[in-house]
C-alpha cells in the first residue's frame, strides 16, 4: 500500500496535466468593429452642433442626434462558412465628442474571416413581437409602436436652407413597398481577420454622414420623415451605401 498512493497522486497529476494542455487552445474569440463618421466622399472630420457644408447640394448643415440601429452580424470564412450572432441588436449613437462607435462581438469561432454583413434596421418579425429588452426595449426612443415597429436611423438636426430650420429624419418601415430595412456586405479586400482567441482584432469601417442627401436630394425636397414611406425608403437606400471597409488590425 506505501506505493499505491503516490503512483496515483502521479497518475492525477499527469491526466490534470494532460487535460490542460488539450484545453490550452482556444475555441472562440472576440473582434470589435470600429465606425468611424466621417462628412463626404474625402471622409472630412464630422462631429455633432458642427456647421457642415454638404459637397453636392451647398447646404449648409448641422447634426445634432445619430443613432441607428446595427443588426444580424454575419462574419464569411475564406471558405465560405459563415457565423451568426445570436440576438444580433445594437444602437450606434455618436456621441458629443466623437465621431467614433466602437461594438464588441463575442465568441466567435476560430478562424480567417474575409467579410462581414449587418443589417441597418431591425428584421421584421422583432418589429411586432411585443414589449422587448436590451437595444430592442421601447425606453431607448427608437420604437413607434406595435403596428409601425421600430425607427431603424434617427438623424436630427438644424440647417439655414431647410424650410423651417431643421431636419428630423426617423426612418423606418418594414412591410412592402414600405421596407426600409437594408443589408450591406463589406469584403476585406483580401485581409482576413484573424481570430485567434489571444488578441481583439479591430474591423474599421468608415460612415459617409453626406449619403442622406445623396443622389441630389435637398433639405426642400425632404427635411423631416416621421413614418415610413416614401421618403423613408429613399433614406435608407441613401444611407446604406455610407458605409465601406476601411481596414483590419489584427
Amino acid at each position: 500500500m506505501a506505493f499505491i498512493l503516490p503512483l496515483t497522486l502521479i497518475f492525477l497529476t499527469s491526466a490534470c496535466k494532460d487535460d490542460d494542455d488539450n484545453g490550452s487552445q482556444p475555441t472562440h474569440g472576440d473582434l470589435s468593429i470600429e465606425l468611424d463618421h466621417g462628412w463626404g466622399p474625402s471622409h472630412a472630420a464630422f462631429s455633432l452642433n458642427q456647421e457642415l457644408t454638404h459637397p453636392a447640394t451647398q447646404e449648409k448643415i448641422t447634426f445634432t442626434k445619430l443613432r441607428y440601429y446595427v443588426s444580424n452580424i454575419e462574419l464569411t470564412k475564406a471558405d465560405g462558412e459563415v457565423w451568426k450572432e445570436e440576438e444580433s441588436y445594437r444602437i450606434a449613437t455618436v456621441g458629443q465628442s466623437t465621431s467614433g462607435v466602437s461594438m464588441e462581438i463575442k465568441d466567435i469561432p476560430v478562424g480567417e474571416y474575409e467579410a462581414i454583413t449587418f443589417t441597418i434596421g431591425v428584421d421584421a418579425p422583432r418589429n411586432t413581437s411585443g414589449a422587448q429588452t436590451g437595444a430592442l426595449s421601447p425606453s431607448e426612443g427608437m420604437f413607434w409602436s406595435w403596428t409601425t415597429g421600430y425607427i431603424f436611423i434617427m438623424a436630427e438636426g438644424m440647417s439655414p436652407d431647410a424650410p423651417n430650420g431643421q431636419f428630423m429624419y426617423h426612418v423606418g418601415g418594414f412591410e412592402g413597398s414600405e421596407n426600409a430595412i437594408r443589408t450591406t456586405t463589406l469584403n476585406f479586400a483580401g485581409t482576413n481577420v484573424n481570430v485567434n482567441g489571444t488578441g481583439k482584432p479591430k474591423v474599421k469601417v468608415k460612415v459617409n454622414t453626406a449619403r442622406f442627401w445623396h443622389g441630389g436630394i435637398s433639405l426642400n425636397d425632404i427635411n423631416a420623415i416621421h413614418m415610413p414611406g416614401a421618403n423613408a425608403v429613399v433614406m435608407a437606400d441613401n444611407f446604406i451605401g455610407a458605409f465601406s471597409f476601411d481596414g483590419i488590425e489584427n
